[in-house]
């Protein structure tokens, strides 16, 4: 046997990626939806936005999000629907009579969490807290003036337009100063990333919020490093 069929031999067998379905995304771009053995994913290119593995940051953004709200019968917008980790920990953490938004800008991810990503969503979107509006997140929160108690963003990998430019309005001085807006006396706006931003806090300071960053951990693959998130909360 020579060298190279020994590596063969002894080289692992990968699964096979399958892809599932794509998504025209409103104004330009493409989402994936791939699938390899009972797992899934969510791509933007070369990007995995969102995996089905790894959910602990996800559901800790709305967890942590709730535990400083208390058990206030709040209304809360969370932007995207992504796999319905957010949502599902949003509603766990809430009382009944909560109101809980989900502003979806791809009418296909809608269909995807009625679909093949139905076992992940559970019965969230039956639940009759919950409304989905096929829309912008950035236009519900440009016309929520003091709706919300909490706007939770997982809508890019960090504070910056990944899959729209025109995302990036939600995270300059004017976005933020519309989100602040759009919340309540006490209200919170929390914010999902990837990496660290320190000019983003900055920013969110500039425009009236009291910041406080939290670091997570993937408690089963720490080598995929840690998630900010920030908690920026309207003054009482």
């Amino acid at each position: 046997m020579t060298t190279a069929q020994a590596a063969a031999t002894t080289a692992p067998t990968r699964n096979p990626i399958h892809l599932v379905d794509t998504a025209e995304i409103p104004g330009g771009g493409q989402l994936q939806l791939l699938r390899c053995l009972d797992e899934y994913s969510i791509q933007y290119g070369t990007e995995e936005l969102m995996g089905s593995e790894v959910r602990h940051s996800e559901q800790a953004l709305a967890t942590l999000t709730c535990e400083r709200l208390g058990n206030r019968e709040a209304t809360i917008l969370i932007g995207g629907l992504g796999m319905g980790f957010t949502l599902g920990a949003t509603l766990a953490a809430s009382p009944p009579g909560a109101t809980i938004v989900v502003a979806e800008l791809v009418p296909k991810v809608l269909e995807w969490a009625q679909g093949p990503l139905a076992h992940l969503f559970g019965a969230c979107l039956d639940d009759p807290r919950v409304t989905v509006e096929l829309a912008d997140v950035h236009d519900v929160i440009d016309a929520a003036d003091g709706r919300f108690d909490a706007i939770l963003l997982d809508v890019d990998n960090g504070p910056d337009g990944l899959i729209q430019l025109a995302n990036d309005r939600l995270y300059c001085n004017w976005g933020l100063r519309a989100a602040f807006a759009a919340l309540r006396p006490g209200g919170i706006l929390a914010v999902w990333s990837a990496y660290p931003d320190d000019a983003f806090v900055l920013r969110l300071e500039k425009a009236g919020f009291a910041v406080e960053e939290v670091h997570i951990q993937c408690p089963v693959q720490p080598e995929r490093g840690i998630n900010p998130l920030w908690f920026a909360t309207r003054p009482a």
